[in-house]
């Protein structure tokens, strides 16, 4: 038990979801951030000009030394991991494995923060799967962090519903939220010997795999609820496509339609300044919100206007 002496954490984490576990972390006068170690600046926009990932903006505004090597399993940072004596290491979305030596370095535990009830989604894109396979209900584990990818022993979980016009970003933040509610119960826990980690059910693991531009493109094929969830996963990045005319078209927001048509999926069957009807495997779906080779994001009315859409027109 260490509730009366002063935890000290290294944190690592890179894009937005670490943001806030790393602020609760930071706000607790019993724990001690020796370190945050986040991936390099990394070039961006269309300037190509570096820019610091959003965990070293925060630690920065923080006050917190930073570390940020372009690969953290080599000697010398060991040495300088293992110099702090952490009791904790607090990873989240860092995207760096980390080796066994590293992981052995905390006095206490490296704890991870991963975006979904394990064993459920393991990997890098468990909100988009959640999202797509339309599961009823999401969440944020802590864990014990071993060298098999998201396979530790689980500390804490807590579920949110999934909504059915949640995208992405909107499970992002909220699991975000919650992760760092969770990681300060997680620590408190254990500190007060109140915690055992318990083995996941490998048995029963899936895996979300790191998502790729192409994963955006839409089957139309499936039914309209399913190209809803795929939109809905793939919003904001890497964003539902489908082409039109040849060229590639996002689409942002669209729900479920109550036409009936025997139309060929993808085929366009009502057209109206409310929203575009546009046929699935079953039923149809009508388009609120999408982009087209202009690169503004445009109400179905706005895109009308500047597109020669017709009831011939098939997306594809």
């Amino acid at each position: 038990m260490i509730s009366s002496a002063m935890t000290r954490i290294v944190f690592m984490g890179t894009p937005d979801f670490a943001v806030p576990p790393l602020k609760a972390l930071a706000a607790r006068q019993n724990f001690h951030i020796c370190l945050v170690v986040t991936q390099p600046d990394r070039p961006k926009g269309r300037g190509r000009k570096p820019a610091p990932p959003p965990v070293k903006s925060a630690a920065q505004a923080l006050g917190l030394n930073l570390f940020q090597p372009e690969k953290l399993n080599t000697d010398k940072a060991v040495q300088h991991l293992a110099s702090l004596n952490p009791d904790y290491f607090v990873v989240a979305a860092y995207g760096q494995i980390l080796s066994q030596r590293i992981l052995d370095i905390p006095v206490i535990h490296p704890v991870n923060i991963h975006a979904s009830l394990l064993p459920r989604y393991r990997g890098a894109a468990p909100i988009q799967a959640a999202i797509r396979n339309m599961d009823k209900t999401s969440g944020v584990t802590t864990m014990v962090m071993t060298k098999d990818l998201d396979a530790g022993d689980i500390l804490l979980t807590a579920t949110t519903p999934i909504h059915p016009d949640d995208t992405a970003q909107n499970l992002h933040d909220r699991l975000s939220a919650m992760g760092a509610d969770l990681i300060l119960n997680t620590i408190d826990q254990l500190n007060e010997n109140r915690l055992t980690p318990v083995s996941q059910n490998h048995e029963h693991a899936s895996y979300a795999p790191v998502l790729k531009k192409q994963d955006g493109c839409i089957d139309w094929t499936l039914s309209n609820r399913k190209v809803i969830a795929h939109i809905n996963a793939m919003n904001p990045w890497p964003g539902a496509f489908t082409h039109f005319s040849g060229k590639r078209t996002k689409i942002f927001k669209a729900i479920a339609g109550q036409d009936e048509t025997t139309a060929l999926p993808g085929t366009v069957c009502g057209l109206y300044p409310q929203g575009i009807h546009v046929a699935t495997g079953s039923g149809t779906i009508i388009i609120l919100e999408l982009m087209g080779a202009s690169g503004k994001r445009l109400t179905a009315d706005a895109f009308l206007r500047g597109h020669a859409l017709d009831l011939s027109t098939r997306f594809v």
